[in-house]
């Protein structure tokens, strides 16, 4: 085989016409050349699908079939009749002095606009083949993470009734200036994938605001508040889309939305909320401009949720929601006497927070703010609270009781975020749910885990791997075997006590749960543990967080993982692998 120029040569047409296909290495890719009723034609062998080669299949009437699943390709363009199966790459070809030449590049040169097309047609036609090939085009031509997500999210808005796929979304907006291509792929193939499914049998109905434009901030947060109460969708999403269009400032929309979440306790187990935060996050990656399309999805959970206080181990065996809802009602006057005030911390708070006194825990939160404690920082350290959990979780606990500490992290976490966003006393209140969710979560400490050393201790750590590369090396192996939990704890401090660069560490982690077939639980708490570690800048509240987070996905690995099957091949395919010996 020589080089003509831009050509390969193939062979002498007479005799590619009695072979009737010959497959040639092209120059990254395996061809397969073919004479059919008297037309030389050229595709990618590789079936576009799973990468079966071509040149084992069958020619008739101008189409060649894969034998493996039976696509069908139209010879002369590579398209394909089979949907799933996505168009095969087709080559030019040439014949010279009786002698045929294939083209060294595809016909079709793609480029960006090329691959939002094949995005949006994969995520219409629910063909994740389809979405991951698209994804890596753009990610691989360049394409910024954030306009990829945009991409996504306005198909979301267009056709969704409810944010499933969206915290996924939002999740790869917040991590992936710390992620590696691949990483980032796999992550907005997750979105993509749960968008496009989520939106398969959907039709998004539309609704309008109110015709006014004089409507006051109270008026609206009133009225939003009874139709929350009253469980009636159609009226709160009116509301809602009326303040948008009149342009309440963000922060109000916030007091609205996470004031009339909070108005039940830790609703629905925190997700409402953390649903309300993701949408806020992803508004602020995406562009305010989607708000009054992506906001009202929340509501259909948000008007059926329920709340803690209609859980009895909330009232029995102490009563807990009547002192709350006291503290509640006093905190306006709470924050406005702590006002102005300069905080210092004692350690009576940590102690509480992690304790076994409900009542105490909302004494001690009510005398921080009195004392000037910052609603953020307060929060922060609720947060920090639950995540002790996750870092002493016992193992004697079943895989299914994680979900209760993963719930009440994540929630602890969007609570943070919430309250910088606005101080108003309806969003103040979620600090005290976070804290008692926290203390509900006690009995899963019992006996607690141990931390991996006090700050400080090297001995049993010493024999670890010290550089980076292996670190991260062995904690994936440990993540392939099962309950290997207090290995992984014990990896993550050992990379973060040599002060590793954190964004490699973070790029690991996040490839280790997202190749696992797990719900986006594990993947929240690891993007709540990357949001709270750089709040606390490291230090041992930033090694507890990420041992807390690695024990939360070491508890529940591995899984099969054939989720991460379409992403491998895709990558695959676009690398030029020879998924097949014979092609060699």
């Amino acid at each position: 085989m020589t080089h003509h120029e831009a050509w390969i040569r193939v062979a002498a047409l007479e005799e590619l016409k009695t072979q009737g296909m010959r497959v040639i290495q092209g120059l990254d890719r395996p061809v397969v050349v073919c004479v059919h009723e008297g037309i030389v034609s050229a595709l990618d062998n590789r079936c576009p699908h799973l990468g079966f080669p071509l040149s084992k299949g069958t020619l008739k009437d101008g189409i060649l079939t894969c034998h493996w699943h039976q696509a069908r390709f139209d010879l002369c363009s590579g398209s394909t009749f089979d949907l799933w199966a996505d168009d095969a790459p087709a080559y030019d070809t040439r014949v010279v002095d009786g002698v045929v030449f294939v083209a060294s590049h595809p016909r079709r040169n793609p480029d960006a606009a090329y691959h939002l097309r094949r995005l949006h047609k994969g995520m219409e036609q629910n063909i994740g083949l389809l979405q991951a090939k698209s994804l890596i085009g753009l990610l691989k031509g360049g394409a910024p993470v954030l306009q990829i997500v945009r991409e996504i999210l306005n198909y979301a808005v267009q056709s969704l009734n409810a944010p499933t796929g969206i915290t996924e979304l939002a999740i790869a907006g917040t991590l992936h200036p710390v992620l590696g291509t691949e990483t980032t792929y796999l992550l907005l193939l997750r979105a993509a994938q749960q968008i496009a499914q989520a939106s398969k049998d959907s039709k998004r109905q539309q609704r309008e605001a109110l015709g006014g434009s004089t409507y006051s901030f109270e008026t609206l947060k009133h009225w939003f508040y009874e139709w929350v109460r009253g469980r009636d969708r159609e009226g709160a999403e009116r509301v809602l889309l009326t303040a948008i269009e009149i342009g309440l400032p963000r922060a109000q929309l916030a007091e609205m939305l996470f004031g009339a979440v909070s108005e039940r306790v830790y609703c629905d187990q925190g997700h409402v909320f953390d649903f309300i935060n993701k949408q806020f996050e992803l508004l602020d990656f995406a562009g305010w401009e989607h708000a009054a399309q992506l906001l009202p999805l929340c509501l259909p959970q948000l008007v059926s949720a329920r709340g803690a206080e209609e859980d009895g181990t909330w009232h029995h065996p102490i009563e807990i929601i009547e002192p709350l809802r006291d503290a509640e009602r006093n905190l306006p006057e709470t924050l406005r006497n702590g006002a102005g005030k300069t905080w210092s911390e004692d350690s009576r708070l940590a102690e509480t927070l992690s304790g076994d006194d409900p009542l105490k825990i909302i004494t001690v939160l009510q005398d921080a703010l009195l004392n000037g404690a910052a609603p953020c920082e307060l929060a922060k350290r609720v947060c920090y609270a639950g995540a002790l959990r996750l870092a002493r979780f016992a193992k004697a606990n079943d895989v299914g009781d994680w979900f209760n500490p993963q719930h009440t992290y994540t929630y602890a976490n969007a609570v943070y975020h919430a309250v910088k966003r606005t101080q108003s006393p309806d969003v103040v209140r979620a600090i005290f749910h976070a804290a008692l969710s926290v203390y509900m979560d006690r009995f899963l400490n019992v006996p607690p885990a141990k931390l991996p050393f006090a700050v400080g201790e090297t001995r049993g750590l010493d024999e670890l791997p010290s550089d980076p590369k292996a670190l991260k090396e062995s904690l994936l192996q440990v993540l392939n075997e099962q309950a290997r939990l207090d290995e992984a704890a014990k990896k993550i401090a050992r990379y973060l006590r040599l002060g590793h660069p954190l964004e490699p560490l973070f790029d690991t982690l996040t490839y280790a749960t997202i190749r696992e077939d797990l719900d986006f639980h594990t993947l929240q708490v690891l993007e709540a543990g990357y949001q709270q570690y750089r709040e606390w800048r490291g230090g041992v509240q930033g090694e507890h967080i990420l041992v807390g987070v690695v024990r939360d996905l070491a508890a529940v690995c591995p899984t099969p993982r054939a989720r991460l099957k379409t992403a491998t091949t895709a990558l695959r395919l676009h690398h030029g692998d020879r998924l097949y010996e014979e092609e060699a």
